[in-house]
């Protein structure tokens, strides 16, 4: 079964997508703060990454290149969610590392389909 860690600091939007991602067949792991994602990231070795921008501890983005330097979790793949979709936050998040930016609000259907499709390109 495929795990996917959830980093998400608000407990309600962590709730749904956890209970969005377990309906879709996934097994998932969540945490929330950057630092605790780091941490599980190690512990759990995810086959992908959803991970808030904004949290406490440690934004997604210094989580994000911190796991990109860890021969473990390297060619993990990282999606970040965010509620900021200006071109110059998405170029922070590709350039930290992640395969994806996805702007907040965003329907359970489109993140499951957006999932796929990296999970996809992986061969998983």
């Amino acid at each position: 079964m495929t795990k996917i860690l959830i980093a998400e600091d608000e407990r309600d939007i962590r709730d749904l997508i956890t209970f969005t991602l377990q309906f879709a067949g996934y097994e998932v792991v969540a945490a929330s703060n950057g630092e605790e994602a780091l941490s599980m990231a190690s512990q759990e070795t995810p086959d992908l990454i959803l991970m808030d921008v904004r949290m406490p501890r440690m934004t997604g983005y210094e989580a994000c290149a911190a796991m990109k330097s860890d021969p473990k979790l390297k060619d993990v793949p990282v999606i970040f969610l965010s509620a900021k979709g200006q071109d110059s936050e998405i170029q922070v998040g590709l350039q930290a590392g992640a395969a994806e930016y996805l702007l907040k609000p965003f329907a359970p259907d489109q993140l499951t389909q957006r999932i796929q499709a990296v999970l996809q390109k992986l061969g998983k």
